[in-house]
């Protein structure tokens, strides 16, 4: 069970406005920044001081507010989910719109790079499987979108796995940093340019944003 803050302490010293946050928009706050740091560096490669860090606050308030890193990452894998929902299910509202489903549904899941950290976080979580309580959220979590796709948006079994395995492409190519070899190899550049038909500029700007940010260590 996530523990909630329920005070108003000022979560680090000397940060602007501090105490007028509210507690859920400070809580909002460190999982926009768990996001990115898990979607980085990974579930094992992140720590709650670097959340913290990224986020603006004091280790001890994250670890306050969320109990444990992995009550963290779970929190984190159930928003990216529902970021996502929320995203397929406003593109199979938009019947009006002359751009046929599955492409509507493709472009709502790379909007996503949008909210940096939101696709590779989520597939930390699917490839933890071994882990006990990690590995039973990621389960869900993709069957979920599984019988979204299969129950309200209709597709048929072929085309749900075809668009899951797409999607999994497009993981693969970010967590690789394909985007670095774009402009020095035509291979890379012709398996980008047909993964991403709409959206290869926003891929390559979410990219060129992140490589400005130097490898943290310990």
């Amino acid at each position: 069970m996530t523990i909630s803050a329920q005070h108003n302490e000022v979560p680090q010293a000397g940060s602007p406005g501090a105490t007028r946050m509210k507690a859920g928009e400070r809580r909002e706050q460190i999982l926009r920044a768990a996001t990115e740091t898990f979607g980085k560096y990974g579930y094992y490669g992140s720590s709650t001081a670097q959340v913290a860090a990224a986020a603006g606050v004091s280790q001890p308030y994250v670890v306050r507010t969320f109990g444990t890193k992995e009550q963290l990452f779970l929190e984190v894998i159930q928003r990216a989910l529902t970021l996502l929902m929320n995203a397929f299910r406003e593109a199979v509202a938009d019947t009006d719109s002359p751009i046929p489903l599955d492409n509507r549904l493709g472009l709502a899941y790379v909007n996503q790079l949008s909210e940096h950290g939101t696709l590779l976080s989520l597939m930390h979580g699917f490839i933890l499987g071994r882990e006990p309580v990690i590995g039973m959220a990621g389960r869900r979590g993709f069957m979920e979108v599984y019988r979204y796709l299969r129950d309200e948006a209709g597709f048929s079994v072929p085309e749900v796995q075809n668009f899951l395995a797409q999607g999994m492409l497009i993981n693969t190519m970010i967590g690789l940093r394909m985007t670095e070899e774009f402009e020095t190899d035509a291979d890379v550049r012709e398996l980008m340019e047909c993964a991403f038909p709409n959206k290869l500029d926003l891929v390559r700007a979410v990219a060129a944003a992140d490589s400005l940010d130097a490898p943290e260590t310990e």
